[in-house]
């Protein structure tokens, strides 16, 4: 499911949330091509460094590994940087997913 986030400024940016099949299926590039540099280097580092000793099914299990937590960080970070849900139902998916704390 896919959620927008809004910042300050107004620029609003549409993030899917759970599993990701994209890093699944292409590892660090989809970090890089959301300009997420910190964390498409991560990736590379560790598929590589895991991967060079196990004849690359190291580096697989990274991406699988990823898969599953890198939308979840890639939303806190744009949270970070000052982006809030765009809309209820947005907060509510968050808050589910334990991304977001309930507010009181």
């Amino acid at each position: 499911m896919k959620i927008e986030l809004k910042n300050p400024a107004g620029l609003t940016k549409r993030v899917k949330v759970g599993f990701s099949w994209t890093t699944f299926f292409f590892g660090f590039f989809p970090a890089l091509f959301r300009g997420d540099l910190k964390w498409a280097i991560i990736m590379f580092i560790i598929a590589a460094a895991l991967g060079s000793f196990t004849f690359g099914l190291g580096g697989i299990i990274a991406d699988i590994v990823f898969a599953f937590i890198y939308n979840k960080l890639y939303i806190k970070e744009m949270i970070e940087k000052g982006y809030q849900p765009a809309n209820d139902e947005a907060r509510t998916i968050l808050e589910n997913k334990q991304i977001l704390s309930r507010t009181a």
